[in-house]
């Protein structure tokens, strides 16, 4: 496909280092021309300097014959109008990155006006996957599949599991007392591992497994885990994300505060949010993290704009024994060491947006496809993808058992959902028409369910 990305900063180079490696034709164009020689010695794409509104620098990209715009700079309003001219100027379809709360209360109508066809917002995407997370606090994450029916979630693996040494293979029978869940992937020795039937457990293993929200509960209760959701969290720094997140806490009758060092910006959450407390101070200051008695809070999360700030913050609050602590990070190269120190759930923003945005780009380049991505989550910094299709009447897998069927390598077909039941396939299992199927694979790109059953 042609896509053009307005806006090639951390979010626009990421997404298109990840369109290129997918083998689409990729344009960027930004202002900046320290943004633009970058772009010219690390990506193979056309680079243009100029600004996202300009009609003749859309122009000189080729947006007549764009299938996607892509506008991603740091002004909402310059995203809006980019979409709008690209649509004018005959490009198929445009993305817009819309962030400012205010909008949002009006963007059915903006989306309408301006003629956009998909807009994202990273810092509500942020905090819905902070909301999921904090549902199970010692996982890393959770991702949903089949409208919400399948959950997929991460845990490091330790001796009170009871799993270390077990195969696979054995793991019903050693130990019955566990509900039956897919276990889809294993990051061992920072490698994705697909895991068969003589795979053998091990300690810092970080296990994904997936089932329906009731038995993954019940799973995680067997292993011990403490599966109570948080009623007491706080957050340092009150941007957007804090903001969008506080109304979803406050909505689940969470008991929310929130640190935050600007005082005009304290005293407007203070006004959006009068049943949050409100603290006006330093985060990572840790006598006033000790004055409010941080220990008694079940969740610490750092949201300010500063990765060290954040990162120390963190580390302060498990010290504290805050029992769970997430935190802001958009360097990835940080990942292995904290959760080494006890911190596993480090988001990206950059990364949701990026991978929020591959999503609806598969999406539309699959619209016409029966066996099209209906879902797809990239896992492990791109090592893994889990994905959800649709089975059909007329796919040439139907109605036959998958010990008959051979399947893609480095691939896993692994829950099936039939209605409002939830499968965890064997060999006999069979697949119908209307099936929702959750695969797992090491290989990026994969857009059809035809290229996993070949």
């Amino acid at each position: 496909m042609r896509i053009i990305i307005v806006g090639g900063g951390k979010v626009g180079h990421t997404l298109a280092e990840q369109l290129i490696e997918e083998g689409h034709e990729i344009t960027i164009i930004d202002r900046s021309e320290v943004v633009i020689q970058r772009s010219m010695d690390e990506l193979d794409a056309l680079t243009i300097q100029g600004s996202g509104v300009s009609a003749g620098t859309l122009t000189e990209a080729g947006v007549q014959q764009a299938d996607i715009v892509i506008a991603v700079t740091i002004s909402d309003e310059i995203n809006m109008l980019c979409s709008l001219l690209s649509k004018r100027l005959g490009a198929q379809y445009t993305i817009s990155r819309i962030r400012d709360p205010e909008y949002m209360k009006s963007l059915s109508f903006l989306k309408k006006e301006l003629w956009i066809d998909y807009a994202i917002n990273p810092e509500r995407n942020t905090a819905l996957e902070i909301s999921r997370i904090l549902r199970y606090p010692f996982s890393g994450g959770v991702e949903t599949f089949a409208r919400g029916q399948v959950e997929m979630m991460d845990f490091r693996l330790g001796p009170e599991d009871g799993l270390i040494g077990i195969r696979l293979q054995d793991l019903e029978k050693r130990r019955p007392d566990l509900p039956r869940v897919l276990y889809c992937l294993v990051e061992r020795d920072h490698e994705a591992l697909i895991p068969k039937g003589d795979f053998v457990f091990e300690e810092q293993d970080r296990v994904f497994v997936a089932s329906d929200i009731k038995t993954i509960t019940s799973y995680f209760r067997a292993l011990g885990k403490n599966t109570e959701r948080v009623h007491k969290v706080m957050i340092m720094g009150g941007g957007r994300i804090a903001y969008y997140l506080t109304q979803m806490l406050l909505e689940m009758k969470v008991q929310v505060s929130i640190i935050e060092i600007n005082p005009e910006q304290a005293r407007t959450l203070s006004e959006a949010f009068p049943s949050a407390n409100i603290i006006l101070g330093d985060g990572t200051d840790r006598e006033l993290l000790v004055s409010e008695d941080i220990g008694t809070y079940d969740a610490f999360i750092t949201l300010t704009g500063r990765d060290e700030e954040n990162i120390m913050a963190g580390l302060s609050a498990r010290q504290n024994h805050v029992r769970k602590a997430i935190v802001k990070s958009n360097r990835d190269h940080y990942a292995d060491m904290l959760t080494a120190l006890g911190i596993d759930s480090i988001l990206s923003p950059r990364q949701v947006t990026a991978n929020t945005i591959l999503r609806a780009v598969r999406t539309r380049m699959n619209a016409q496809i029966a066996q099209a991505v209906q879902r797809m989550y990239r896992l492990m910094d791109g090592q893994a993808e889990a994905l959800e299709f649709i089975v059909h009447k007329d796919d040439p897998f139907v109605h036959k058992p998958l010990k008959n069927l051979r399947f893609r390598p480095n691939a896993l077909l692994g829950v099936i959902v039939r209605g409002s039941q939830v499968h965890v396939p064997g060999g006999n299992s069979m697949l119908e028409p209307e099936d929702r199927v959750i695969v797992i694979t090491l290989d990026s790109g994969v857009t059809a369910l035809g290229e996993v059953i070949l």
